[in-house]
């Protein structure tokens, strides 16, 4: 760069489009750089360190400085002497609330629209979304920029973004000012903290075999890095003589990598590439939509308390099972926009951008799972976690034949027993007359041995027994103290829920506790880590509301 120094500002600079452009800006060697974002000092990776954005910083041809775009005063200082804004800062289009985007997208766009009239800069070039134009119920094929703002928004994000590009639009050639605005779709690549980690996360979670509508939505995904190159190519085409200048100023432009794909075959790619299974099952879209609608009242409800924005929400549901893709014609007319990266190799670079997520660098677990310790890490443990297939299924026809015989026929104890023994002198005897080989298998006879209990065995169960025995007594003298109250409670509830169990007739016990047995332990030893993280988040919103609760009681109680 040389002669005189010009500076352009990117607002949001340390999210994730933003910093590819800042990068690229910095290697085209077009401007000095000046990075804005509301963290008070930059933290760079070690890769940033090592690469052009630490040497930028180091040499001052690149600087930070923190700053809030709701506060006008901060906003005027950031962008002083600069020649052009490229105004990326948004917050995450996850966190569902209106007020925060509403804060940013729109009074923080029309802060940043004033401090470029009143200072005199050049070009503002705007990121919004191309979802201001979907309504999460009427899919887009190959839509174009003749299509008008949804009057139904996906969401907060979406409406807000849509009237600030409004503002943004509107104020082309004010005070000389030229402004455009960008639409890219589906932004992905290294560096992206939502898409392929939420991907990862939920493959890890055993739901990647699920996908949500009939899986032939059409996409348009786009690459970060043409993400960026399109921001560039805004500038040039509005820095142009007068006749290009005023056919790009004014105007919105869909930017995608121009190469519609299958929205799940492109997530199944991703899936792949780190080594999980594809999706294969298919749920409509309108049976999960009550079950995402009631999580979203839930995380209204629990939202203030620190609860974690859920995966499963009505607008997931609808970006995941609808069309959406658009037509870039107008961008490659107007502002000489082709992708730099084409899909194949972005998704690679993608892909080895995320080592980490892998299946094969997923932490393995050491020793026994928490559901084989709780079941005694024996043969019911193998049989209840399915660790023994074959052991697991016998057991499962051999008590599915007792409810039929014995509990479904309700028959007396006597019956039962009678019936029991009936069924096993039957099978004894025809096992034991049958040949050492039956059509070339081999049939292992049951030895005398097993039916004889040792006395080794035998001093076990009685050991057993007793133990359980003082183990109750010792328990009855700690009552009979008074003073551990948390004994009392737990021998309570205890003996509530025995009380309720014992009210459920047998059969219907039977019928519950069979599954639930078989799945219950099985599917918590699959999901061990995030039915964990789900129970510790509960217990800690719980443990926010007793605060909250607490704290309200004390204050109303001061006031009186």
């Amino acid at each position: 760069m040389s002669g005189e120094e010009r500076w352009c500002v990117v607002t949001g600079g340390r999210g994730f489009a933003a910093r590819h452009l800042v990068e690229m800006l910095i290697q085209y060697d077009l401007f000095s750089v000046r990075i804005a974002d509301l963290e008070p000092q930059i933290t760079l990776t070690t890769e940033e360190q090592n690469g052009v954005l630490g040497r930028a910083l180091k040499s001052g041809r690149a600087n930070y400085v923190s700053a809030d775009l709701r506060d006008k005063p901060q906003v005027l200082k950031v962008i002083e002497g600069a020649e052009v804004v490229f105004h990326m800062a948004a917050p995450n289009s996850s966190v569902n609330s209106h007020q925060l985007h509403y804060a940013v997208n729109v009074q923080g766009t029309k802060n940043v629209i004033d401090a470029c009239v009143e200072l005199k800069v050049k070009r503002l070039i705007y990121t919004s979304s191309a979802s201001v134009v979907f309504d999460g119920i009427h899919g887009i094929i190959n839509g174009d920029e003749s299509l008008p703002y949804t009057d139904k928004p996906l969401d907060s994000y979406s409406a807000t973004k849509a009237e600030g590009e409004a503002a943004i639009l509107k104020a082309n050639g004010t005070n000389g000012l030229l402004t455009c605005s960008l639409r890219p779709s589906s932004i992905f690549g290294p560096g992206d903290r939502l898409f392929v980690p939420s991907l990862a996360a939920a493959a890890r979670a055993g739901k990647s075999k699920f996908m949500i509508g009939d899986g032939n939505n059409i996409y348009d995904f786009t690459y970060v890095e043409n993400v960026a190159h399109a921001h560039i190519c805004a500038d040039r085409a509005l820095a142009s003589e007068q006749e290009v200048a005023e056919k790009a100023a004014g105007q919105a432009y869909f930017i995608t990598n121009m190469e519609p794909i299958k929205f799940w075959e492109f997530t199944s790619l991703i899936l792949e590439g780190l080594g999980y299974e594809r999706p294969r099952i298919k749920i409509p879209a309108f049976a999960v939509m009550p079950i995402a609608q009631v999580i979203e009242l839930i995380y209204k409800i629990f939202g203030p308390y620190g609860m974690k924005v859920p995966q499963l929400i009505p607008s997931r549901i609808r970006l995941l099972s609808c069309s959406r893709s658009f037509n870039c014609s107008k961008a490659k007319d107007r502002l000489g926009y082709a992708p730099i990266v084409p899909l194949e190799e972005g998704l690679k670079r993608t892909l080895e951008s995320y080592p980490h997520l892998r299946v094969e660098n997923q932490p393995k677990r050491e020793g026994p799972s928490k559901a084989s310790i709780c079941l005694g890490s024996g043969k019911v443990a193998d049989t209840l976690l399915w660790k023994d297939k074959k052991q697991t299924l016998i057991t499962l026809l051999v008590l599915v034949a007792i409810y039929y015989n014995l509990i479904a026929s309700q028959s007396t104890i006597v019956t039962a027993a009678s019936k029991l023994l009936l069924v096993v002198s039957i099978f004894l005897f025809i096992h034991g007359n049958l040949p050492e080989k039956v059509f070339g298998y081999t049939i292992e006879k049951i030895p005398i041995s097993y039916f004889i209990l040792s006395e080794e065995r035998s001093h076990q169960a009685a050991l057993s027994v007793a133990s359980s025995w003082n183990a109750a007594v010792n328990v009855l003298k700690s009552l009979c103290k008074g003073n551990d109250w948390s004994l009392f409670l737990k021998v309570v509830i205890s003996l509530l829920i025995l009380s309720f169990l014992g009210a459920i007739p047998f059969q219907t016990l039977f019928i519950i506790g069979l599954p639930v047995a078989f799945a219950a332990f099985y599917l918590y030893e699959k999901n061990e880590q995030a039915i964990d993280s789900m129970f510790l988040e509960a217990l800690s919103l719980v443990c926010k509301m007793k605060s909250d609760i607490t704290k309200k009681v004390a204050g109303s109680k001061k006031k009186d």
